[in-house]
């Protein structure tokens, strides 16, 4: 059985970085299943993922699938022929069905007695034939949440689709898929990589975009790499850094050629919460904040850049000024909350509707605040110093903090 590596790649533009991951392995999974279900024999399977591409690459697929024997079961044997053993209509009908006379059908056991039958080898067809509809099948199955279309054309996808790569072992698979004639020229990065690269063989991929394309199209490897350098820029501010592995996924997905940079803000900005300082960090510019060797907050970060600067400096420059007002609205909205109580902010609390038969949060702490006191009764702990803590609980809602940074609820009425 002739076999050769298989790649499909589908270019496209920018993809959603949070879902980048999801939508590579959904791809090469979903594919996997569609060539299984055409009983095309194939190896092991690499996916690939970067912002502009998501890409498949099978070993050993076989050029063709399997022969097969098709069977037919027919009438009994004593249906099929009278006393003289002359064929019956129930014979001759099912011998015209299958094309065949009632000489060429066979006769096989079975539950009900003898019966006719007609078996036909059925070559299989060839993987090319097979492939572009079943690379079509696995894109239109993705678990993509809103899908857009572009130009004058009907088909949908995430992200609009500029070229398509389909090669098997040296070859191309000849055919469209989402309104794409496929080929075997990718594109490497906007910037650093050649603007369009051929590629002789799917075993060529790799390497080529790696080395003419500026482009490490691996995403387990890039992520690592991205890991290591944001440890690195860290190490040498005297910290280390924080990576959390949700904006770790969301930076690998953002670019092709990671490059970290370590830029500072002010230290008077280490008066406001940490968590605050790092939910701007993160959420706005997906920068990874750094800690001493307790566990403080440090006035760093780390970007990672999808270009390699011939003038870094201005690259942090930038990204320090953006930072900046983030901070110093973070900054004002606390100063702005330290002066009024947690106590007469708790006021507010009777005007938000918490659920319309239950009446609001404030009447919500009421009610807190009378289990808190019988608990901490049982419990041997101050009921009067539980039933307060209760009250309190959720005066940080109506805070300028909260109301800027949802995902701080609670902590900041701790602050």
């Amino acid at each position: 059985m002739n076999t050769a590596p298989l790649l499909v790649e589908i270019g496209t533009e920018e993809l959603p970085p949070k879902s980048l991951r999801t939508l590579a392995e959904a791809f090469a999974d979903t594919l996997v299943a569609c060539i299984d279900e055409q009983r095309i024999a194939h190896g092991a399977t690499r996916w690939y993922a970067t912002p502009r591409r998501l890409a498949v690459h099978i070993e050993d697929v076989a050029t063709t699938q399997p022969d097969t024997v098709a069977e037919k079961l027919g009438p009994t044997v004593a249906a099929a022929f009278d006393a003289n053993g002359k064929p019956t209509g129930a014979a001759l009908g099912f011998a015209r069905g299958c094309g065949v006379g009632v000489d060429a059908l066979l006769r096989v056991g079975g539950e009900r007695g003898e019966r006719l039958a007609w078996r036909q080898h059925v070559p299989g067809q060839a993987t090319a034939a097979l492939l572009p509809t079943q690379i079509e099948a696995a894109l239109a199955a993705l678990p993509i949440a809103k899908r857009m279309r572009w130009g004058a054309q009907r088909v949908e996808f995430v992200r609009p689709v500029h070229w398509v790569v389909l090669l098997h072992g040296d070859a191309v698979v000849p055919g469209e898929i989402l309104g794409i004639a496929s080929g075997r020229e990718t594109r490497g990065h906007r910037v650093h990589g050649s603007a369009r690269i051929t590629l002789a063989a799917a075993g060529d991929y790799e390497r080529a975009l790696r080395d003419r394309g500026h482009v490490i199209a691996d995403y387990r490897e890039r992520r690592s790499i991205v890991a290591e350098q944001v440890r690195s820029q860290a190490a040498a501010l005297g910290g280390s850094a924080v990576i959390d592995d949700e904006l770790l996924d969301e930076v690998c997905s953002l670019v092709e050629w990671p490059c970290a940079l370590a830029g500072h803000f002010e230290p008077r900005f280490l008066q406001v919460p940490a968590e605050a300082l790092i939910s701007s960090m993160k959420q706005h510019q997906k920068y990874f904040h750094v800690v001493d060797a307790a566990g403080a907050l440090l006035p760093y970060f780390v970007t990672v850049a999808n270009i390699v600067s011939t003038e870094p400096q201005k690259v942090i420059d930038g990204n320090e000024r953006v930072i900046r007002p983030r901070l110093s609205d973070a900054a004002f909205f606390y100063e702005q909350d330290l002066h009024t109580t947690l106590a007469a902010r708790r006021e507010r609390l009777r005007n938000i509707v918490f659920q319309t038969e239950l009446g609001t949060l404030w009447d919500k702490t009421e009610r807190v605040a009378r289990l808190a006191r019988t608990i901490g009764s049982a419990i041997g702990a101050d009921p009067g110093l539980c039933a307060r803590a209760a009250e309190l609980s959720k005066s940080d809602l109506v805070s300028e903090m909260v109301l800027e940074f949802d995902e701080l609820q609670g902590i900041m009425g701790s602050y």
